[in-house]
């Protein structure tokens, strides 16, 4: 729950939208587990796992407040070999691109993740390309800590990311200069 957003689980009437939103190569081509062309049998697939937590247990659909609108999709998942770090993932269809709602829904996810587990690090990857999620990364106060290679489904192979993370006392920080305002 932000400002504008409420991020709930996906679920069937959420299939139309994000066959749709998530068909699109500027999508696929930048986040690591997406197939594209994108299709609503994928669609189906993907609510089904995300319903069954065979893909984690904190996966949302990013909605609008006022409407209910399909926006994307966001969610945090362990790391593996340390408990004490998860990783942050989002998209966007590209109609609701440079609006903010990644970075809402970034700071609503990161704020629930650091006050309901026992967790001391948050990562983020994003492609070298991708200027926009780097803006949103750096914007949710992640420190750059490396480059690597990650696999890509819609690209076929690896491909060049830049890695962040956000540690719990820099979270705290950022929290309380957000109330000195």
């Amino acid at each position: 729950m932000s400002q504008r957003l409420v991020l709930r689980a996906p679920h069937e009437e959420d299939i139309d939208a994000l066959s749709h939103l998530a068909n699109n190569a500027n999508i696929a081509t930048m986040v690591a587990r997406m197939p594209h062309p994108y299709t609503a049998k994928d669609a189906a697939d993907f609510v089904r796992r995300a319903k069954l937590g065979e893909i984690g247990k904190c996966v949302y659909a990013i909605t609008r407040g006022d409407n209910g609108a399909f926006l994307g999709c966001c969610g945090l998942e362990p790391h593996p070999g340390d408990p004490q770090t998860v990783e942050l993932g989002y998209w966007l269809g590209e109609p609701h691109w440079n609006q903010g709602y990644a970075t809402e829904a970034a700071h609503a996810l990161i704020d629930m993740a650091f006050r309901t587990r026992d967790i001391d690090h948050i990562d983020a990857r994003c492609r070298v390309t991708n200027i926009a999620s780097r803006r949103v990364i750096q914007k949710c106060g992640f420190q750059f800590q490396g480059s690597g290679m990650v696999g890509s489904l819609a690209m076929g192979g690896m491909v060049p990311v830049e890695w962040f993370r956000l540690d719990r006392k820099t979270w705290m920080s950022l929290k309380s200069w957000g109330e000195m305002r």
